[in-house]
């Protein structure tokens, strides 16, 4: 949906709903690569039963990428979109239901958004080009290097739209990929492969959510189906809530702004087009390997779990002493409704309400304070109550005055803000006005020259002072001539003290950006008549006029919330308008709509083309289509316009402005192209027929023998699919005129890949379950349904006994804690060699003094030492000064005490080990006792040591005794690991 900035305001004010996803990464072996395998648990701690994907926001990804190289042909993006749904199958791991929808031919109101955007990427792409040629060429009057131009078809991604050849081959490779993983991945044996391609009426996302709609209502359908929806759009937030189930998740590209992209000249990263100087590229590596390798890091994924949305808006929408029962879901209803107003690919947004401004928390308050005066809620399963919306309606009209004012108040300030903060900038980089010399000059830290001795400070005093005296009068002096020259008008003076007359000021240099003339003033009296004027052409005296567009605007909002709840109400309607009204504008609405049009039929294919494409993407269209769009007898050429104007409408970017493009006259298109359609070829006639979904299974099944059975007996009418071989899915199966057969051998559309030699997939045409016209889809909670594991901490759990809040991390409510080990604390004491002086665990230190011919004597300390004698101690604590030890090899001890330090060290550590371990589980006096005993036998093993004398050597066929049994410890080498200087 077109709601700009609303995911980043949603996650902000809702931040528990975005959960991290954990991916399990293929492994490669002796140059095998290992597949991850997805019939184990899902590693995310939750197990989901259906993965739907809007493929068109993979497709266009994966066809002309941002962030790395763009695919080289047709069939490299087939193969990057085949890797894609793999990684999220691997990701999500459905065991039910794998659902992909591609765009279909979309209802008339979508159609000019998808018209604007398509003639915009033809603009721009013309302007980057113009653009591109023009300062290739003033580099290269400048003497500026630039790799020679590639000779590089341009993809145009306009392509990606119902009916033309690419999406007809989409189709197909994506049958041969679904095939191919049937067969060959032991984790989609069991999963439903779903496919509406582009032949299939209607966009993605809405094809989806009517699938499970429908599914909703039949009796067999499991209420706890936990669905995951992959989508970068905002409205499928709305969607999801719309459905009430309870277990509903979308998963989508964690959005990671200003990602650095190469120059489209030069092909370096660090600057764009506009900046390129023509500087010769620096050798990537030492052979110039890494030339045509761009620095990528693979894109994350990321959860929003919409039944935590659910508490987040179960606590701001409940209400109290309401005349009327509270329904938590009917206001779920009523919020997706006004979520409309800041905007939607069929809507304009209202001019007051931006989301940036918090229009949503706006209408939520006022939704609260009218809804005492309203009586009820203002939707119930997609039907919206005009009556109660114009009081709402109202209550935001009458802020309007002041939102317009305390917008520009906002930007005002937000340009004062930028002012400083380039100033700030441009003194840093300048350096300091002045900078003292000699004995007093700054020195560099760490630098080897060490500062001079002070010498007659009050003359050095007194030469800073009078330099800064002679620079002040000097800025002074050029200040007043500035004046002088500009009449009187100190402002218009050079601020930095340079003399200006004759010089241009640079656009870099300015202090304020151009601002894009407004003409409409809307923090000024008189917005309203300057609106109506500047954007319709006619006074705000003309009431009907101002009627016609609010009772379309008013249609429109009936259409997208039915479209939401019960699907495409009418392919023929649109909003006939640019811009929306006013607010205040919306009086006695109740009666401006009663019902739309019935039996309205959507475009076929190659029609939606000559709706949407610009002249420059007709090389998608057979000739005597293209024709139309181009030759001067056209009838219909004033839908082509070779360019428009684009009203940036307050904005700054273009982007975000209001494309004014004509609307096309349907009866117009119509009449038109039924004198070409006998050109068409029948490839082209089978491109543009309407298609049908397709339903794929494996052989372990329990649905396959019954499709089988289906081609055996070739059956020509619709038949029911049995609801309890196909985990309660309903609807009707027809064959397919060229199915995929077990056993049979599946063709490989792309010359890379490998023909399927013995396929064990089916395909059979599906079909959703039917219902009336008139049946209304009931927007509730199903019996039966159970509500996750409440996940934010409960208003009231201060004032209750139940200890410490525990927050949730991911989907697991009883995910274990997770304790670090000894290894664990001398691997990350190592890491991050917190309060060392030395190199970490195994650096080149020496040992300490007392390490004297084996014979090494812990320091004693009493009182309760906790960490002192354990080993995560001797990791974080500061180790003890070192010097120069001493190894004398002529005195010879018997073999179990050679090297005796290290025998004792680890039974130093072994014992402390334990005594921690004791302290942990035991008090303090507990602990105490222990460390008597522990500090009195340490004592008299001393003692019995010493008593010892020289001992006998011990013969090599007998076993000896001791900690260091059998070992025998060197003297440390010289050099090199160990540095004992």
């Amino acid at each position: 949906m077109g709601v700009p900035a609303f995911f980043r305001w949603l996650s902000r004010k809702y931040a528990s709903i975005i959960v991290h996803c954990v991916e399990e990464k293929g492994k490669e072996c002796n140059g095998v690569r290992i597949p991850v395998d997805t019939t184990k648990p899902n590693p995310n701690e939750v197990e989901f039963d259906n993965l739907y994907l809007d493929m068109n926001g993979i497709i266009h990804p994966c066809t002309h990428p941002e962030d790395k190289p763009a695919p080289k042909n047709e069939d490299e993006m087939m193969v990057a979109i085949f890797e894609y749904i793999d990684r999220l199958f691997n990701i999500v791991r459905p065991r039910r239901v794998l659902y992909m929808a591609i765009d279909g031919v979309a209802p008339r109101a979508k159609m000019n958004q998808q018209r604007s955007r398509r003639f915009r990427a033809s603009k721009e792409g013309v302007e980057l080009t113009e653009e591109k040629n023009r300062m290739r060429e003033e580099i290269i009057e400048r003497g500026g290097y630039l790799p020679p131009e590639e000779i590089k078809e341009r993809f145009d991604s306009n392509c990606i739209t119902p009916g033309t050849e690419f999406m007809d081959n989409l189709a197909q490779c994506l049958r041969y990929y679904v095939a191919d993983r049937l067969s060959n991945d032991p984790g989609w044996k069991n999963v439903v492969v779903l496919l509406s391609d582009a032949s299939v009426p209607g966009e993605g996302e809405h094809k989806i959510m009517d699938y499970i709609r429908r599914q909703r209502a039949q009796p067999n359908h499991d209420p706890n189906t936990h669905h995951c929806l992959c989508g970068a759009d905002a409205d499928l937030i709305m969607l999801g809530l719309a459905t009430h189930e309870p277990n509903f998740t979308i998963i989508r590209e964690e959005f990671k702004p200003n990602k650095p992209r190469p120059c489209a000249l030069c092909g370096q990263m660090g600057h764009d087009i506009k900046e390129c100087q023509g500087v010769a590229r620096e050798k990537q590596g030492q052979h110039d390997e890494f030339a045509d390798s761009v620095p990528t890091s693979e894109q994350e994924f990321i959860f929003i779990r919409l039944c935590v949305l659910r508490e987040y808006l179960a606590r701001e929408l409940t209400m109290a002493s309401l005349p009327f029962p509270f329904d938590f879901e009917r206001s779920i209803d009523d919020w997706v409704f006004m979520c409309f107003f800041v905007g939607n690919d069929f809507l304009p947004h209202l001019p007051s309400l931006e989301i940036r401004e918090g229009a949503i928390d706006r209408l939520v308050n006022i939704y609260k304070d009218v809804v005492h005066k309203t009586g009820g809620y203002l939707t119930q399963n997609g039907f919206v109550n005009l009556e109660r919306v114009e009081l709402i309606m109202q209550a935001v009209g009458v802020a309007e005055d002041n939102i317009f004012k305390k917008r520009k108040e906002d930007e005002e300030h937000f340009k004062r803000r930028n002012k400083e903060k380039r100033k700030r900038m441009k003194a840093e980089q300048q350096g300091p006005a002045f900078l003292t010399s000699g004995q007093f000059a700054p020195q560099a830290l760490g630098g080897r020259n060490r500062p001079e001795s002070v010498q007659n400070a009050r003359q050095q005093a007194y030469d800073m002072r009078m330099h800064s005296s002679e620079q002040h009068n000097k800025n002074a002096a050029q200040s007043l001539k500035a004046t002088i020259r500009n009449g009187g008008n100190s402002s218009a003076g050079n601020s930095d003290g340079s003399e200006s007359k004759g010089v241009k000021r640079k656009a870099a240099d300015s202090d304020s950006e151009p601002e894009p003339e407004d003409n409409v003033r809307l923090w000024e009296e008189g917005w309203k008549k300057r609106y109506y004027k500047t954007k319709f052409d006619v006074d705000v005296t003309d009431e009907d006029f101002k009627k016609r567009v609010v009772k379309s605007y008013v249609e429109g909002l009936c259409w997208v919330l039915r479209y939401y709840y019960q699907g495409c109400a009418s392919w023929e309607w649109y909003f006939p308008f640019h811009y929306a009204p006013f607010a205040s504008d919306f009086k006695e609405i109740k009666g401006m709509f009663t019902d739309f049009e019935k039996d309205t039929k959507p475009f076929k294919p190659l029609e939606q083309l000559m709706g949407v494409f610009p002249a420059a993407s007709g090389n998608f269209l057979p000739k005597t289509w293209r024709n139309l769009m181009s030759s001067p007898d056209s009838a219909i050429i004033d839908f082509y316009p070779d360019d428009f104007a684009i009203d940036l409408n307050g904005k700054k970017f273009a982007w975000q402005g209001v494309a004014l493009l004509p609307f096309v006259d349907e009866r117009r298109l119509r009449a038109t192209l039924a004198d070409v359609y006998p050109d068409l070829t029948p490839e082209e006639l089978r491109r543009n027929s309407l298609g049908s979904d397709m339903l794929f299974i494996g052989k372990s099944h329990p649905l396959l023998d019954f499709i089988h059975e289906l081609y055996r007996a070739e059956s020509v009418e619709g038949t029911e699919i049995p609801a309890e071989l196909c985990h309660g899915i309903q609807g009707t199966l027809n064959l397919d005129d060229d199915p995929i057969l077990p056993d049979k051998t599946v063709n490989s559309p792309i010359p890379a890949l490998r023909d399927i030699s013995q396929s064990s997939a089916i395909s059979v045409k599906f079909k959703d379950p039917h219902y009336a016209d008139d049946y209304v889809f009931k927007a509730v909670l199903l019996s039966g349904a159970k509500m996750p594991n409440k996940v934010l901490k409960p208003g009231d759990w201060e004032r209750g006994n139940r200890g410490s809040w525990r927050p949730q991390l991911g989907f697991n409510s009883n995910r274990q804690q997770s304790h670090l080990d000894q290894s664990a604390f001398r691997a990350l004491g190592h890491s991050m060699n917190r309060n060392q002086h030395s190199g970490g665990q195994y650096s080149s230190a020496p040992p300490p003094s007392s390490y004297h011919q084996g014979s090494y004597r812990a320091p004693h300390r009493g009182g309760h030492q906790p960490f002192h004698n354990s080993s995560q101690a001797a990791l974080i604590a500061t180790p003890p000064s070192f010097h120069q030890p001493q190894f004398p090899r002529q005195q010879q001890q018997p073999q179990q005490y050679r090297g005796g330090g290290h025998g004792w060290d680890r039974a130093m550590q072994s014992q402390q080990s334990t005594y921690q371990q004791s302290m942990s589980r035991a008090g303090e006096g507990q602990a105490t006792s222990y460390q008597q005993r522990f500090e009195q036998r340490r004592e008299d093993w001393h003692d019995r040591r010493d008593n010892r004398g020289q001992q006998p050597q011990v013969n090599r066929g007998q076993q000896p005794q001791g900690y260091n049994a059998g070992r025998s410890y060197p003297p440390p080498p010289p050099s090199r690991r160990y540095n004992w200087n």
